[in-house]
């Protein structure tokens, strides 16, 4: 099968950056992609929460949802929105950062609200407070499709490695990590992470990716990655924004867990 790697920039007004996302959609597709995979907050990004709450809006008016289903029809694939932004009705105001699985019918096959919330100081001057905006999910998401097996997660879930483990023993080919991650840690970590969960797990590793410039006080690395089941680095999409295709065999799987059967070898121990 043929996944494309949609990479943006996307900016702070998701009517602006919805043309965008959609032409890169359908490039992908034009190129034989059967899974398109957009990044973390493909409708929008922005730190500031009055400006995100005057402008998002909940899943069932949410425009760059309704664009990408009505998408996923007409070209007849599977896609991954890897993330969006939307209101929810949580008492304290929090949004969702939800990742949204679509059929080729134009259906919701499944939605992952993201477990780990980035809330670090990567220096004095660069912080992020995730959970003061976002309420985390709970739940880890497994979505059946006729083309694999496919685990959804996001961005800074990628440093919990037992929820890549759960995910691939609950049977999961492909795992997939849309991502909007800060040029520092991605320069020091991303490629070295993402490898380390396609090894751990002998699954495939999607991993689309916002790149670039979002204003003056956001950018983010870039580089989205496909990943083999025995680690190797099978695309990387650089820093300009695009699509990146990726052929994957998944008859690799099966062959990667043979060799390292190590999802079979879990054992109890005490401490510490």
């Amino acid at each position: 099968m043929r996944a494309g790697l949609v990479q943006l920039t996307s900016g702070t007004d998701p009517a602006e950056n919805l043309p965008t996302t959609v032409a890169h959609v359908r490039e992908a597709a034009a190129r034989g992609a059967e899974l398109v995979l957009t990044p973390e907050v493909t409708n929008i990004v922005s730190s500031d929460r009055a400006h995100q709450a005057r402008v998002l809006t909940s899943e069932a008016e949410d425009i760059t949802l309704a664009a990408l289903r009505d998408e996923a029809r007409a070209l007849g694939i599977w896609l991954l929105i890897g993330s969006l932004a939307l209101k929810t009705d949580d008492p304290d105001g929090r949004f969702a950062n939800r990742s949204l699985l679509i059929s080729p019918g134009g259906e919701i096959a499944a939605r992952y609200n993201k477990i780990h919330m980035f809330d670090v100081e990567i220096s004095p001057s660069e912080r992020y407070r995730e959970s003061a905006g976002y309420r985390p999910g709970t739940r880890a998401v497994v979505a059946d499709t006729p083309l694999a097996r496919i685990g959804l997660t996001i961005c800074y879930d990628l440093r919990f490695p037992h929820l890549y483990r759960r995910l691939a023993q609950a049977g999961a080919q492909i795992l997939t990590v849309p991502s909007a991650f800060s040029p520092v840690t991605g320069a020091a970590h991303w490629e070295s992470l993402l490898r380390a969960r396609a090894i751990e797990t002998g699954c495939f590793v999607l991993a689309p990716a916002q790149t670039g410039a979002h204003g003056p006080k956001r950018a983010t690395h870039g580089h989205s990655l496909a990943v083999s089941p025995w680690g190797e680095v099978l695309a990387d999409g650089g820093t300009d924004p695009g699509v990146t295709l990726v052929d994957l065999d998944l008859a690799q799987v099966e062959h990667a867990r043979q060799r390292i059967p190590s999802l079979d070898h879990e054992r109890e121990f005490e401490g510490p």
